[in-house]
């Protein structure tokens, strides 16, 4: 595929697919700048819309970018580009999270999805290693039919059928996080009730500080690009199975006005387990890079997904969640995966109000 001219037009459509990433309460952590000596756009952290309490290391912030990079990943790819990706490529720039440079594209015969020479990847003056796109070999259908589901994608916080994934469907998930560095596997019966009981847990421990309910419920927003609206939070579970997030809490008064009434889920969730063998920032970029390719896959086989990223939010219940013998690493996300109904989709802000100055002329 010829790839097409770097105008303002295809500019805001890339920024406008990194944008639609998913990232904790709908902060949309991040900034873009296209470096026009370089032509490569740079992924930036905008530490104004962290969350102080609840992700203090910016271990979540830079999942969520991770996230972002994996939309550009395909955006460019769906241009006629190669990206080519860098992870925290200035020391001297904390701030500076990936870059995703415009690299020829595979049928110019100069792309690097076909380079024999693994070492090719990385630049003189970039450390080895940091090269985080595609891996060597053929993998021109990476991306295939991604770049559609990028704005199809949504959480969904309702209660999903019994129906079971498709081993065929499982598979090609967990090829998916593989291609980015992770693992996921589906959990047992036995370590889903444990994994769900230390989801609980966090659930009780966020609901009892008060920094941290206040900092949930300011996301929660009627209108504006920021935050999760009302009507996306969703019901939680009757049964008590299923600690899905209470972003609200309860009011001064003991209500919880606002919440969607309570819904029965599926009695047998599907909690799929996301690990990186270290725990680095780049580790987390590699994470979100991961999440991202298996919601899009998801997404794209009708498959719905949430989040459950409360235990990850409290150090000891992290490190519980990783069972020694059954999943070495660092526990990243647990996705709940099923079929059901799409959620509904949450505000973004404009491409232009995310991009930097700098760019192509118009």
């Amino acid at each position: 595929m010829q790839p097409a001219a770097l105008d303002a037009a295809i500019l805001e459509k890339l920024i406008s697919a990194a944008v639609a990433a998913p990232s904790m309460h709908n902060t949309q952590p991040w900034r873009y700048r296209l470096n026009p000596d370089t032509v490569a756009l740079e992924v930036r952290a905008a530490p104004e819309r962290g969350l102080r309490y609840t992700d203090p290391m910016g271990r979540g912030l830079s999942v969520s970018a991770g996230a972002a990079v994996f939309n550009l990943r395909v955006a460019v790819a769906h241009f006629g580009w190669e990206p080519v990706v860098r992870l925290l490529p200035h020391r001297s720039q904390p701030d500076l999270l990936a870059t995703v440079g415009l690299g020829a594209s595979p049928g110019d015969g100069a792309g690097t999805h076909d380079d024999p020479h693994p070492g090719s990847y990385d630049a003189p003056h970039v450390a080895p290693g940091s090269y985080d796109g595609p891996r060597p070999g053929p993998q021109r259908g990476l991306y295939d039919g991604l770049y559609d589901a990028i704005w199809r994608r949504h959480s969904s916080r309702a209660p999903f059928s019994g129906r079971r994934l498709l081993a065929r469907v499982l598979g090609e998930l967990t090829e998916a996080a593989r291609a980015n560095g992770a693992t996921l596997r589906l959990a047992a019966p036995g370590e889903t009730s444990r994994l769900l009981r230390l989801t609980a847990e966090a659930e009780r421990r966020t609901c009892g500080d008060p920094r941290r309910r206040a900092e949930s419920r300011d996301w929660v927003r009627d209108t504006g690009p920021y935050g999760i609206p009302p009507a996306a939070l969703g019901p939680r579970d009757a049964t008590g199975r299923l600690p899905m997030r209470d972003y609200l809490g309860q009011g001064a008064d003991g209500r919880r006005d606002g919440h969607p009434p309570a819904a029965v889920f599926e009695s047998r969730p599907a909690i799929a387990v996301l690990s990186t063998a270290q725990d680095r920032r780049t580790d987390w970029l590699r994470a979100g890079q991961a999440l991202e390719h298996v919601l899009l896959l998801a997404t794209s086989y009708g498959v719905r997904a949430s989040l459950l990223h409360q235990a990850l939010e409290w150090p000891d219940l992290r490190w519980s969640l990783s069972d020694a013998h059954r999943t070495p690493g660092h526990v990243q996300m647990l996705i709940r995966l099923g079929y059901g109904p799409m959620g509904p989709a949450t505000p973004r802000g404009e491409a232009a109000g995310a991009l930097d100055g700098g760019g192509p002329a118009t």
